[in-house]
């Protein structure tokens, strides 16, 4: 049990109690870090490789170029023919053929030689240089050049880009566009990358409607799980949902033992008479945490069901908003094989007004930017999910601060 657990792995029942002790968010950190792992490969073709990470070093069978080439349009000459050349004094080569990009010229340049060549085009045999177009003045069987060149002006050489064996993108890398072009470039069909964590949504309220509803009467629309399917997506997993779970210990115990990488409780996560979702991991897994020291999301919690990590995030929006970004999001990016910190840009501006905390918990506050200042929106409120759209960011205040005053540099984490 990790210090300020308010359940125990017997199994006791601490509905309508109220949390005793919390966990700091440093030592829930730590024991969810102790059991993170990145998940085993599999292979994907290139088509759907983009934003995958790669599993393991990836190395270039082949030179790119695999021939020396023209850079530029022009004449495929030897260097030394060009030796003194100018507008004032025109040296005469004698065109032998023509170059076109995949086309080889099938004989060597000689001495006195050249051959018209397009950009990209493999250079002849017996050429070093490219005499750009503008520098030379063509005139049937003849082209003069009217400038010097030194060996090697205008070719890329063979393997410039890329060399064999060389090792072109390294393992852990989150492969973009421009990546997805390079291992084409070498010839990869296909990449082993790690496999996207599958992560179990277990939303539960007998009080929801399917998302999207219109809510009537006392009950309300689900908005947890489109907003979790969304994070997780963004974090690199896969979320599955089979809908709406009631508040029964039977169907919760059952959606909690689904064959996921991960599980996400939300709701029933707290002390209330139906919050079932700790007792029974405690009962029938291991309940680490529960209670949290810090706001909103102090009900959050986490231990292990069948082997699974499982992470209870409260019910209220922004609290389940909250407790992902702090610990399910981390988990997902570890198993992904991502980077487990944050993945928001971060901007550091000054702040309008005082923002104010209390020692002794962590605080996720909401604020706006104004202009070249940060305004505070809020830090309770953990119902009022628009407070998450009408903020640009938030500001992590640390346990043992009390907030910070006017003018004070923070540092800004954008929901962008």
């Amino acid at each position: 049990m990790i210090e300020g657990t308010t359940s125990h792995p017997s199994g006791e029942d601490v509905r309508m109690r109220g949390f005793s002790r919390r966990t700091t968010v440093e030592a829930a950190l730590a024991w969810l870090d102790a059991r993170l792992e990145t998940l085993q490969s599999e292979p994907v073709p290139l088509s759907e490789a983009a934003g995958r990470v790669l599993a393991g070093n990836v190395q270039s069978q082949v030179d790119v170029p695999g021939f020396d080439r023209a850079m530029m349009d022009g004449y495929a000459v030897v260097a030394a023919d060009t030796l003194g050349a100018s507008a004032y004094n025109r040296l005469p080569l004698e065109i032998v053929g023509q170059v076109l990009p995949g086309q080889p010229l099938d004989r060597a340049i000689k001495k006195g030689q050249a051959a018209r060549i397009m950009t990209g085009a493999p250079l002849p045999e017996g050429a070093d240089a490219v005499l750009p177009a503008e520098l030379t003045e063509a005139d049937g069987g003849r082209v003069y050049a009217r400038g010097e060149l030194s060996p090697g002006k205008h070719v890329g050489k063979q393997g410039e880009d890329i060399s064999a064996e060389a090792v072109v993108l390294a393992a852990s890398r989150r492969l973009r566009p421009q990546d997805i072009g390079v291992l084409s470039s070498i010839g990869v069909a296909q990449v082993e990358v790690v496999r996207r964590p599958r992560v179990r949504l277990v939303v539960t309220g007998d009080e929801l409607l399917p998302p999207g509803s219109t809510p009537r009467g006392c009950q309300i629309a689900d908005s947890n799980s489109p907003m979790l399917a969304a994070l997780v997506g963004r974090d690199g997993g896969v979320a599955v949902s089979s809908g709406i779970v009631p508040d029964q210990p039977e169907a919760i115990l059952a959606a909690m033992r689904d064959e996921a990488d991960i599980i996400l409780v939300s709701g029933g996560s707290s002390v209330g008479q139906e919050d079932y979702a700790p007792r029974l991991l405690a009962q029938h897994g291991e309940l680490a945490i529960h209670g949290v020291a810090m706001r909103p999301s102090s009900p959050a919690g986490m231990g292990q069901l069948d082997g699974r990590l499982v992470i209870l995030l409260p019910g209220n929006p922004v609290s389940c908003l909250c407790a992902y970004d702090f610990f399910a999001g981390r988990a997902i990016r570890a198993l992904a094989g991502r980077d487990k910190d944050w993945p928001h840009r971060r901007v550091k501006l000054p702040l309008s007004r005082k923002l104010v905390s209390v020692v002794g918990r962590v605080d996720y506050a909401r604020v706006k930017l104004e202009g070249k200042s940060v305004q505070p929106l809020a830090i309770s409120g953990a119902s009022v999910l628009t407070s998450t759209t009408r903020a640009d960011g938030f500001v992590i205040i640390p346990a043992n601060s009390e907030g910070q005053p006017e003018g004070t540099e923070v540092e800004v984490l954008l929901y962008d």
